[in-house]
């Protein structure tokens, strides 16, 4: 799975495993979660937004199963 760094008040790493659809949010509080089904192009407008933390709230954090692992 391959990370970035963003630069957000909330999220500090983020990961996505296309073949899994898996999205991995890693929390600037050191909690880490994993998203399930996440379209790749969800994962790239999350990239792209003006606010990472606004659309990933607005868009992935309750649409899509989680669980916490870290």
């Amino acid at each position: 799975m391959e990370r970035k760094a963003v630069i957000s008040n909330d999220l500090a790493i983020v990961g996505y495993d296309e073949a899994a659809k898996t999205l991995e949010v890693s929390f600037r509080n050191g909690k880490v979660y994993h998203y399930f089904d996440v379209p790749k192009h969800v994962y790239d407008e999350l990239m792209s937004a003006a606010s990472h933390g606004t659309y990933f709230n607005s868009n992935i954090k309750n649409a899509y199963k989680s669980e916490k692992i870290a």
